[in-house]
Formats: C-alpha cells, sequence, structure tokens
C-alpha cells in the first residue's frame, strides 16, 4: 500500500512539473487517501500486535 502512495506522489510530482493540473490534482488526492489507509492499517497494526493472546 505504500508503494502506491509513493508512485502516486512521484506521479503527481511529475504531472505537476509538466503543467498537467488536472492529472496532479487526481494523482495527489488518490496518494493522500492510500496513504491514510496505510496509516491507519499501520496503527491497527501496532495496537493488534502487542496484545497477548
Amino acid at each position: 500500500m505504500l508503494r502506491w502512495t509513493i508512485t502516486f506522489i512521484i506521479l503527481a510530482i511529475i504531472a505537476g512539473v509538466l503543467g498537467f493540473t488536472g492529472i496532479a490534482a487526481g494523482a495527489a488526492s488518490i496518494a493522500k487517501i492510500l496513504f491514510f489507509i496505510f496509516l491507519v492499517l499501520f496503527v491497527i497494526s501496532l495496537i493488534t500486535g502487542r496484545r497477548k493472546v
């Protein structure tokens, strides 16, 4: 999931440099969504990983 986030961030930066503002905005919003999903899954895995059964 983190790999997809990094991919869309790089795509947004390249598109922004080349002047494709619509594509850059779309890729940046997808990257933000994927980042927050990754962050939530990471926190959940930390919480459940520390709990002993």
